[in-house]
């Protein structure tokens, strides 16, 4: 039985990640914060009240992991052109981090959208 920080997170528990990451709250703490222990230990708390559990150390490694492989791809295709390669939840990442406002929910990413999985956007790279 898996435990601790080498433990592998379930898709399920990605995506909860990721939509609290796409949180206005969430997304205007994270900007500009170095020291950013406690904004981890609240996403803690959240995966908590979902029934994941998670330290904030944990959290805070899946968060810079998606960014640094979203970043990376994005570099790579720059080269190439079209998108050769792409990662788990890249959709969802991209919009958090171009920060597209999407319907009346502010920015970010629609809920919705992130609970069911990946979505394609038309126009992701240019």
């Amino acid at each position: 039985n898996d435990s601790g920080a080498g433990k592998h997170w379930s898709d399920n528990e990605v995506r909860a990640l990721i939509n609290i990451w796409s949180d206005e709250k969430i997304q205007q703490m994270l900007e500009g914060a170095t020291r950013n222990k406690e904004i981890f230990e609240e996403i803690a708390r959240r995966l908590m009240k979902r029934g994941i559990d998670r330290d904030w150390k944990q959290c805070r490694t899946k968060y810079k992991n998606l960014k640094y492989e979203y970043r990376a791809l994005q570099k790579e295709n720059e080269h190439l052109g079209n998108p050769r390669r792409k990662m788990r939840f890249y959709d969802e990442v991209d919009c958090i981090l171009r920060r597209q406002p999407l319907g009346t929910s502010g920015w970010g990413c629609e809920s919705s959208s992130l609970l069911s999985g990946t979505k394609n956007f038309s126009d992701e790279i240019k």
